[in-house]
């Protein structure tokens, strides 16, 4: 008798640690899961975007759901479980981006479409006047015959203004820097780096003082015209920097010059 009552409070037991077994190994859904269900329900609810990114955005869906299945209390299945959570937060993000550039790019396109039809607007007005400004700049440049470089704008003075290994200014070279003293006082943000060039002949020392010399008398010619002396700069570069070969006589005149470069930062010209 007591062999029975044994047996069946055994059979009890284990009937018990079974259920409760059965009910620890319940598969649930994987961390994260919903929080990624989240971000796509607010992009499946945002007006500007849920029809932007049709088929990556059916994508996200299919991989949510994917990731949404509960899984197994196993390394092997949880591990399963959170990769594929990944990857879903992954397709959910692609389309995102993909709906928001879209998006962008249809705003671009509205604008420009009301640009053109409405050319009197602000906007418009100022790009012409942009235009309008860029094309006297243009002409202004032209008028001094000047070079756009990476340094800025180089107007180059040759040796014919100046008399032979002196430093004073011939006659008519009024004409070039009073046009270049015009361009400044128009465009006050510019700075300007003078820099005197010569050939080889003569000395290292003379070379760098008449360089030197020709770079300030131009600076001077410049400040007397009302170009305000913070904006200049002179330097003498003598023959350290030729821009022609030295053997002939018109390479040494090519060399002899004075460079003026319109910048607007004058430190980055140093």
């Amino acid at each position: 008798m007591n062999l029975a009552h044994n047996a069946k409070h055994l059979l009890l037991v284990s009937a018990i640690s079974l259920a409760l077994a059965g009910c620890a190994a319940k598969p649930s859904m994987p961390e994260g899961a919903a929080d990624v269900r989240g971000k796509l329900t607010r992009l499946q609810a945002d007006p500007q975007l849920n029809t932007r990114a049709p088929v990556a955005l059916k994508a996200a869906e299919d991989a949510v759901t994917v990731a949404e299945q509960p899984r197994k209390d196993q390394d092997a299945e949880q591990a399963l479980g959170q990769h594929l959570v990944v990857m879903a937060d992954r397709k959910v993000e692609i389309a995102t981006a993909l709906a928001q550039t879209r998006f962008y790019e249809d705003q671009r396109k509205i604008l420009s479409q009301q640009r053109e039809g409405a050319r009197l607007d602000s906007r418009t007005r100022e790009a012409d006047q942009a235009q309008r400004q860029n094309s006297q700049l243009q002409q202004q440049i032209d008028e001094l015959n000047a070079k756009q470089t990476e340094r800025g704008l180089v107007m180059t003075l040759g040796d014919l203004l100046f008399a032979t290994g002196r430093s004073e200014l011939r006659a008519g070279t009024a004409n070039n820097l009073g046009k270049l003293a015009i361009f400044l006082g128009q465009h006050p943000e510019r700075q300007v780096l003078i820099e005197g060039h010569t050939d080889n002949v003569g000395s290292e020392e003379m070379n760098l003082s008449l360089s030197q010399r020709r770079a300030d008398l131009v600076m001077h010619y410049l400040t007397n015209q009302g170009v305000s002396p913070s904006r200049l700069g002179a330097s003498g570069k003598g023959e350290s920097m030729p821009v022609a070969g030295n053997e002939s006589a018109s390479g040494r005149q090519m060399n002899r010059r004075v460079e003026i470069i319109i910048s607007h930062d004058m430190a980055s010209q140093r």
